[in-house]
Formats: C-alpha cells, sequence, structure tokens
C-alpha cells in the first residue's frame, strides 16, 4: 500500500513529484473543469476509480504544494475546480448545509441516588451495585 498521495514518490528520502502520476492528476482537473464528471475525468486519465476516489485527488491540497510537497498544479486551477465542484452542488441540489450553521442539541438531564447501603465487601461489586441505583430524569 503506498501512503504517499497520488503523484508524489519517495527519493532518496525527500518527496518529489512522480510525472507520469502528475501528469494524470492535471488530465483530471483538465476534464473536469471542462464540465466533465469525476468519473469521466478519471476515464480520460485512465484510472479506474470511483467518483469518490476521484474528487479526494482533486480535493487534496497537498496538489497545490506545501513545506514537504513541490506543487503539481497551480493555485487558480485548484480553486477552479472547488468553485465548480461548489457550483455544481447547489445547481444539483446537494448543498444541504453549505452556509447554514448546524443545530445544536440541548440534553436537559438529571441523576439522583440515594444512600448507598453497603452491600458486599468486593469494590466491584459494590459500584455495580451503587451505579444500578442511580436514576436518571429528564429535566425540561
Amino acid at each position: 500500500m503506498k501512503h504517499t498521495p497520488m503523484g508524489y514518490e519517495v527519493v532518496d528520502g525527500k518527496i518529489v513529484i512522480n510525472e507520469e502520476e502528475a501528469e494524470l492528476i492535471r488530465t483530471m482537473y483538465a476534464v473536469y473543469l471542462l464540465g466533465g464528471s469525476y468519473k469521466a475525468a478519471a476515464k480520460a486519465a485512465g484510472l479506474p476509480l470511483k467518483h469518490s476516489g476521484v474528487k479526494h485527488i482533486l480535493q487534496n491540497k497537498k496538489n497545490l504544494g506545501n513545506e514537504n510537497y513541490p506543487a503539481i498544479i497551480d493555485k487558480e486551477t485548484f480553486d477552479a475546480a472547488e468553485k465548480e465542484r461548489l457550483r455544481r452542488e447547489v445547481a444539483l441540489g446537494r448543498d444541504r448545509n453549505q452556509g447554514k450553521p448546524r443545530p445544536r442539541a440541548t440534553y436537559y438531564v438529571g441523576f439522583s441516588v440515594s444512600e448507598v447501603p453497603r452491600k458486599y465487601k468486593d469494590p466491584v461489586q459494590q459500584a455495580e451495585f451503587a451505579y444500578g441505583l442511580v436514576r436518571n430524569e429528564v429535566i425540561r
């Protein structure tokens, strides 16, 4: 199993661009930005990837380069692909939580326990007995 992202390889302890794989990634970006689907982008690159695999590759920020990884694509291409992905989500009605704050759940729970009599010498058994006496209540 390869632990370095597609488009990269380790040579003499350094991460360098694998030009063959990097060209496949560039092809996927180009096809996607020309209106192709994720599957079409993978097919054009000759890769047997599913939708989620291509999406993962196109959203990998390491492709932009950082202190460890050299850049495979430029920021404009990466941003354009992300903008196109968001545009398609909205157009297809798949932008369920975009820009909406998630509702926070509030749980009102109170616990009570009466005086716990000493019933067991074994501390584990006593603890199990004591926990069995705890009652919880939903407080509104």
